[in-house]
């Protein structure tokens, strides 16, 4: 059964934090709660956590994803960054890559990009046809259906900027030589084709925000917002599942 209506134009992208110092601190307790959750999870062992990121290009995945894991015990999560498939990968069914990652029982995979990219980049980009990335809404629902009966707890985080900051950040990107190499000709193609991915955004929140995994739609025009966010809401999902 489907949850309520999700758009992207429902995000709310006025949320900012106070200060960045109070935001600071706010993450360095909420990854010590993380920490001591994940050892429960791991000496429990009662269920895994796979938590995926989308969201437009320089959204914030990233350094979210670094907030996130920042304290954890790194024996027990695994970062995916998902690109391309290799040619291995093409000679099985789409999902087949990504069953292959899940995490064991006990443990957390966290995936930047994910199996959604076959009903946003690949249809946008036109590498796969309009009848497979139809077909992938039901087969989404299905793995993710199937994760869920087999005691793992599955987050979908959305992270969602407007265009005019995601300009202002491509051109941090330039002029920063630290940031520089996260800045491609393909984030400016994919930039010209910006309503054509929140037109897929849309149609994944319409097809795939079911109960049993839900999307968490996250502002993350303030990029330390969107990091306290995704903290909070994992760690209360964790928290809740355990119980």
């Amino acid at each position: 059964m489907k949850s309520k209506a999700l758009t992207t134009k429902s995000i709310d992208l006025d949320q900012k934090v106070a200060s960045k110092k109070k935001a600071q601190k706010e993450i360095e307790k909420l990854q010590l709660d993380l920490l001591r959750q994940q050892i429960e999870l791991r000496d429990s062992k009662a269920f895994s956590v796979v938590i995926a990121f989308e969201g437009m290009d320089a959204a914030g995945k990233g350094g979210t994803i670094r907030r996130l894991t920042g304290r954890l015990d790194p024996r027990g999560y695994k970062v995916h960054a998902i690109g391309a498939p290799e040619p291995v990968e093409k000679a099985h069914p789409y999902l087949w890559r990504f069953h292959t990652q899940m995490p064991r029982t006990g443990a957390i995979g966290i995936f930047d990009r994910s199996w959604y990219g076959r009903v946003l980049v690949e249809r946008v980009e036109g590498f796969c046809s309009q009848s497979e990335w139809k077909r992938a809404y039901r087969e989404i629902n299905d793995f993710e259906r199937t994760l869920v009966d087999n005691k793992t707890l599955v987050l979908k985080f959305w992270l969602h900027l407007s265009k005019k900051e995601q300009l202002a950040r491509f051109r941090e990107r330039e002029k920063d030589p630290f940031k520089n190499y996260k800045i491609t000709p393909e984030d400016w193609r994919n930039r010209r084709k910006w309503n054509a991915y929140i037109d897929a955004a849309d149609d994944m929140f319409r097809h795939t925000n079911t109960r049993h995994a839900p999307w968490h739609a996250i502002a993350s025009e303030d990029k330390w917002h969107a990091r306290i966010e995704v903290l909070k809401r994992t760690l209360k999902a964790v928290e809740k599942r355990s119980k």
